[in-house]
């Protein structure tokens, strides 16, 4: 197996190639804020951000280097309402309470881009659009109504291909045809968050890195943070730590389901052969239950190439020639490209399929992203923020859902190795089938 992996091979993400996390230099903590935020992705800069804009003093708090965790890791993709679109809302929650989330979900995608402008940030930001590939023929019949609503949610263009024309978005003929949904794009998820983290310090905000927070105790005043480096009195607490969060926040842990996500980097190819594969540059996914994502990188000849390798826990080198396999389905002329990099990092799901801001015992909660946070999470800081500053003119329809867990359930899902089991049986039974 080792003929797989490139001279050089590394199991940290490529992305860090360009914008590595930065050495942990923590400062002294303050001994009183007026916000406290937990973890420094995107979702806590986000927040902070918009505090500074509404005066408010703030201070985030992350456990490892600024940008370690899924900010740095995703595979960059980003969308809107996507996800949420296919999904039965409107049972879950009723017609109205649906249509407010899908219209704020697709709005997270003009947030970011206004964000991004607004900031400089440089991160290779650009609307490519999506290819989503169906898995078997049923699940492209599905797509019909699921373009439509899109279009419709969205303004822009969403519109199936048959698979005797998905060659003009994807040189394969693994699928059974696809959707296209022009609402979405792609950057480079590490430059992103940096240009992100130093937005916020330019608003202010102060951003301690290398420092845990072990407790959050509620007073009579506000409360009290207790990290690894000594504690901080807070008149608002946030956590904003999604697949991340361990057992200083305990109320949050039990609601979501941390998933571990891989993903390969293959060595540089020819610039004709990536334009091959990806005739227009789209994103790429598909609608298994054991989800595929792929794109070209943004900044060189490689394609990077995601998916859950694994419901257990294994490390990216292992993950690697699963996903390598599962890329030479798609592209058989792959099977002789080596990777060059291999990493994993934890996406958060919930158990009503649905991202959620939160309010328990006084403490702020943004969490449960579903595998697509780059815009949403930043989407959720913001909203979260204008509500701690009392700035919202009206509450975020991912307020108030109810944030459902399971009895006897403490935040680690000891269920994810059946799950996925059963997930892949029913992806190759629905591929049989055609």
């Amino acid at each position: 197996m080792n003929e797989l992996f490139a001279p050089g091979f590394k199991e940290t993400p490529y992305w860090w190639e360009a914008a590595p996390p930065p050495d942990s230099r923590p400062k002294d903590l303050p001994w009183q804020v007026d916000v406290a935020i937990v973890g420094g992705g995107y979702c806590g800069l986000s927040a902070a951000l918009e505090l500074r804009r509404h005066g408010v003093e703030v201070l985030v708090l992350e456990a490892e280097r600024i940008g370690f965790g899924a900010s740095s890791r995703n595979g960059g993709m980003v969308s809107g309402g996507l996800k949420l679109a296919s999904g039965d809302l409107a049972r879950k929650f009723g017609a109205e309470k649906a249509a407010g989330v899908l219209e704020e979900a697709a709005g997270s995608l003009g947030f970011l881009e206004e964000l991004i402008a607004r900031e400089g940030i440089q991160c290779h930001y650009k609307r490519h659009g999506r290819f989503v590939g169906a898995h078997c023929t049923k699940a492209y019949e599905a797509m019909a109504a699921r373009a439509e609503a899109l279009k419709a949610l969205t303004g822009l263009d969403a519109h199936t291909l048959p698979r005797e024309r998905q060659r003009e978005q994807i040189a394969t003929d693994y699928y059974a045809g696809g959707m296209v949904a022009d609402a979405t794009g792609g950057l480079h998820p590490a430059l992103y968050h940096q240009g992100l983290a130093a937005a916020a310090r330019r608003a202010g905000a102060t951003v301690v890195d290398g420092t845990r927070v072990e407790s959050v105790m509620r007073g009579p005043d506000g409360f009290v943070v207790r990290t690894a480096r000594g504690q901080v009195k807070a008149r608002e607490v946030m956590v904003a730590t999604n697949g991340y969060t361990d057992g200083a926040a305990p109320w949050l842990r039990r609601r979501l389901i941390p998933v571990a996500s891989y993903i390969i980097a293959t060595d540089e190819l020819p610039p004709e052969t990536i334009k091959r594969l990806i005739p227009n540059g789209r994103m790429l996914s598909d609608t298994n239950r054991v989800l595929h994502y792929y794109r070209a990188a943004p900044d060189s000849n490689r394609i990077l190439f995601g998916g859950r390798a694994s419901f257990r826990s294994v490390t990216p080198r292992e993950a690697a020639p699963i996903l390598h396999r599962f890329m030479c389905a798609i592209w058989p002329e792959l099977a002789t490209v080596k990777i060059t990099h291999a990493w994993t990092g934890n996406v958060a799901f919930t158990f009503d399929f649905t991202p959620h801001i939160a309010v328990a015992d006084g403490v702020h909660y943004a969490a449960g992203c579903q595998g697509s946070g780059v815009a949403m999470a930043s989407y959720l800081g913001h909203r979260t923020a204008l509500k701690i500053a009392g700035r919202a003119n009206r509450p975020s329809a991912f307020e108030g859902l109810g944030f459902p867990t399971l009895p006897l359930y403490s935040g680690k899902p000891w269920f994810l190795p059946l799950v996925g089991t059963a997930y892949r049986v029913q992806d190759w039974l629905d591929r049989r089938a055609g």
